[in-house]
């Protein structure tokens, strides 16, 4: 794949497909996420530009079932692999 046939990635991304910061063109790629140095495999949403994640916590659920998200912040660096 060339960069010419992927979409630029966002300042803010959310896999969430009911949330308006999702975009189906970029997942269509393999994404990467590098948060404080460390590639991250679990983070549900980013903004590189106010430089947070969220990840889902390990047991709390909302009432709906889904996992909660934590919000922790640092430097956010999103890539295609």
């Amino acid at each position: 794949m060339t960069d010419a046939t992927r979409p630029e990635l966002p300042d803010h991304l959310s896999i969430d497909p009911r949330s308006p910061h999702h975009v189906a063109a970029v997942f269509e790629h393999d994404i990467g996420i590098r948060f404080n140095g460390t590639d991250r495999f679990d983070v549900e949403e980013y903004c590189v530009s106010e430089g947070w994640v969220k990840i889902p916590h390990a047991k709390a659920i909302d009432r709906k079932g889904k996992p909660l998200l934590i919000k922790i912040k640092g430097t956010v660096e999103a890539y295609y692999r």
